[in-house]
């Protein structure tokens, strides 16, 4: 279930529609130096994906890193009652059953610092997303601020995805400026995530971008970046 990108860090894929259209999910596992793991944007934790776990490193953390990414957040607690949840601006106040150890921001908790370093992009209320960058292995992980659907997918999901320009390439949707309430803030967000030095980005719909992501994304917001 779990594929090893890169020295400490996974990820692993389970099918998933949203309104309707198949998209995937897919969460990222990352192991801190310590060699306990963090849980980004958790999937269900059956018994299988829990041995596999298991195997790697004692679960610690978990963050659900935007408002839509909160599903199986709750599977952490139970499967691992020691391991500890941050959630994204907004959260707690739609997921309020949610026990959780504090939201995330821009700034990483000491739990992880230096090691993972992270971005809340402001100004896109309707998900409120924290993106990671994992440095060790120039890994950007992101859920909503990108996709990367092609051949390999259903066809209902290369149709929509191309009629929202976002097919076969990584990035936005054209929908994307319509999510964002204040341009500024997020243009301010945007530059601070290209100034991670990444290669690779780990999304949560679509393809994982083995290399080249860099230029890929900050091309695909170009439209954010140029509106001065």
């Amino acid at each position: 279930m779990l594929r090893q990108l890169a020295d400490d860090v996974w990820v692993a894929e389970r099918p998933l529609k949203f309104l309707g259209l198949p998209v995937g999910a897919r969460m990222t596992v990352i192991r801190l130096d310590d060699g306990r793991l963090l849980l980004h944007s958790p999937l269900p934790l059956d018994d299988a994906m829990r041995a596999e776990l298991d195997a790697l490193g004692p679960v610690a953390y978990a963050v659900a890193p935007n408002r839509l990414h909160h599903l199986f957040a709750g599977d952490v607690a139970k499967a691992y009652p020691e391991a500890r949840l941050w959630l994204a601006p907004g959260l707690p106040e739609k997921r309020p059953d949610l026990v959780h150890e504090g939201v995330l921001d821009d700034e990483a908790p000491p739990e992880w610092r230096g090691q993972l370093e992270q971005v809340f992009f402001r100004g896109r209320p309707f998900e409120n997303e924290v993106a990671f960058f994992h440095p060790a292995s120039r890994t950007l992980v992101v859920c909503d601020l990108a996709f990367n659907f092609g051949p390999r997918d259903p066809l209902p999901t290369r149709v929509v995805m191309s009629l929202i320009r976002s097919y076969g390439k990584l990035g936005p949707t054209k929908l994307d400026p319509l999510l964002i309430r204040d341009r500024a803030l997020a243009r301010a967000s945007l530059e601070r995530i290209l100034a991670w030095d990444f290669d690779r980005v780990i999304v949560s719909h679509g393809a994982v971008q083995e290399s080249g992501g860099y230029p890929r994304m900050r091309d695909g917001y170009a439209w954010l970046r140029d509106d001065r």
